[in-house]
């Protein structure tokens, strides 16, 4: 695994992710393991209303790749906006 740090986005591979209801989505990491990474997918609102909240995922190494770094993730501490 490629320096893959809390914060940072993944996508799954649509091919080897083991859940297919999760191929091919983003994934923001929440915590980095052993064996891989543990993160979530947003859920999406309906009708102007917000998401249901977050979709967790497990995903070993070598089913994901890293493609960038979340600005906010859900749950934490609120971010310094100065």
């Amino acid at each position: 695994m490629t320096n893959i740090q809390v914060g940072d986005i993944v996508q799954l591979d649509p091919v080897t992710t083991t859940n297919p209801a999760f191929a091919g989505c983003l994934m923001v990491v929440t915590e980095v393991k052993e064996w891989g990474v543990q993160g979530y997918v947003q859920t999406l609102g309906e009708g102007g209303k917000p998401g249901r909240g977050q979709a967790y995922y497990r995903a070993v190494t070598g089913t994901f790749e890293r493609c960038g770094k979340a600005v906010w993730i859900v749950g934490s501490a609120p971010h310094d906006e100065s």
